[in-house]
């Protein structure tokens, strides 16, 4: 059996995921990531690669999404939440403690390859993810390939400014990039929860609007707002035909109602066809796509 092993190397998780050839699940295992820890981490991953394939009697290929990217100046790690891993040779050092060459992407690609491959982008030619987390990521798929471009921030959009800023948006919040008024500072959940001015995340935030508290719903109709200016200049820039959402703010269903509605003015077109969807894997896209990094 030929096997696609995909890992998902998180700030709190490691998960591996092994797809068989047309794209079922055959292990899947998850363990606690090693904080700070390089080598503990090079290890976590290559005892999970061998767990696996001693457990199906198959070797596969190996795919890794990281949150972070590599850079093509040095081959080392860049931007990455996992600051342990900022400098470091990682691809290659797992390659030679995998003995064999390994696919290395940014999380956001990851998630983006997932959905487009068998996800809610489907058959779509140009597919847009976009993760709403505790950080704002993206990522860009053409033809069912990522897109990573010359820099290696391809899809980067949570660390482009808000558009168009209004009083409302004003005083622009502080991003950890150094920069204000990002994305990222006012998409986030912590951004959300930082908005609302209430000290609770997001589902109780929905769970408060939908009661009647007006606070909440007004923290809401904002984000919805913002997301579809952000959007808009996704659209006029790469034209998507699908933005798919994930991250955990991507579950609150007002978003696919109200923001392909508010993102009508800011799109240089008179019709807008790109679609607004759900992801179809949840948390689970991410290793998927690592899995399918080798067909990209």
């Amino acid at each position: 059996m030929s096997l696609r092993i995909g890992v998902d190397l998180g700030g709190s998780k490691i998960e591996l995921l092994a797809l068989d050839p047309q794209g079922h699940e055959r292990y899947r295992k998850r363990v606690p990531t090693p904080r700070g820890d390089y080598g503990a981490t090079l290890k976590t991953i290559t005892a999970l690669v061998g767990e696996c394939e001693e457990a199906l009697g198959a070797r596969g290929t190996v795919g890794v999404g990281i949150p972070g990217a590599l850079s093509f100046a040095t081959g080392r790690i860049k931007n990455a939440n996992s600051t342990c891993l900022i400098g470091r040779p990682f691809k290659q050092d797992l390659e030679e403690a995998l003995g064999r060459e390994v696919q290395m992407a940014n999380d956001a690609n990851c998630f983006a390859l997932s959905e487009a491959t068998d996800g809610a982008g489907r058959g779509a030619q140009v597919v847009f993810g976009a993760i709403l987390g505790t950080g704002v990521g993206g990522g860009v798929v053409v033809g069912g390939r990522v897109l990573v471009g010359p820099n290696s921030i391809a899809g980067e959009w949570g660390h482009n400014p808000l558009p168009l800023p209004r009083e409302s948006d004003l005083p622009l919040p502080a991003c950890y990039c150094g920069r204000q008024g990002c994305v990222e500072a006012f998409l986030s959940g912590p951004a959300l929860a930082r908005d609302a001015g209430v000290g609770i995340e997001a589902p109780q935030i929905v769970a408060r609007a939908a009661n009647g508290d007006a606070r909440c719903e007004a923290a809401l109709a904002r984000y919805d707002e913002r997301l579809a200016r952000s959007l808009a200049i996704v659209i006029n820039i790469l034209d998507p035909d699908v933005i798919v959402l994930g991250g955990g703010l991507s579950n609150m269903d007002r978003l696919y109602a109200n923001v392909p509605r508010l993102w009508l003015p800011y799109v240089f077109s008179d019709l807008v066809s790109t679609r607004l969807e759900r992801h179809v894997h949840g948390d689970s896209s991410g290793v998927r796509g690592a899995a399918w990094l080798w067909n990209s």
